[in-house]
């Protein structure tokens, strides 16, 4: 999305200040800043690895603090990182979950099977995969793309 032209941001769920989700409690943690973040962006680019065949409990607790306040006339690209084969499942509830707080997700998304052999971590990370990398890229300038006409 940002060699495309937007500006971007990132939440790393693992280094933020989150606390379970208490729906009696305003704000909790970093949750008032990082939901600000998302209901301040025109478009979000949603990433989880799978786990038991759904999101990580992390991002299902981020995204309890998030709802249609937040994710109303926004463009949403989601993204499933897979040890094994199987990721389909997890981008299915992604979708419904969005579809729930009025999010719109757009029609690309991208699942990477034995995503260990196709992408680097560490100081810099990187899709090795040369066609994961490109479907990747399609899916930030998609999301770009309906994030710009739901603006204007």
């Amino acid at each position: 999305a940002g060699d495309a032209g937007a500006e971007t941001d990132l939440i790393d769920l693992g280094a933020v200040d989150l606390p379970l989700y208490h729906p009696d409690e305003d704000a909790q943690g970093d949750s008032e800043a990082l939901t600000r973040r998302v209901r301040e962006a025109d478009g979000v680019l949603a990433g989880t690895p799978v786990y038991r065949g759904s999101y990580s409990s992390t991002f299902k607790n981020f995204h309890d603090f998030c709802g249609s306040t937040e994710y109303e006339n926004t463009a949403v690209g989601l993204l499933a990182t897979a040890g094994g084969g199987s990721y389909g499942g997890t981008l299915e509830h992604l979708r419904s979950t969005f579809r729930n707080v009025h999010a719109w997700t757009v029609p690309d998304e991208v699942g990477i099977e034995r995503a260990s052999s196709k992408v680097e971590t560490g100081t810099d990370p990187r899709i090795t995969d040369e066609d994961l990398r490109r479907r990747t890229e399609r899916l930030g300038r998609v999301v770009l793309e309906h994030a710009e006409r739901m603006r204007g």
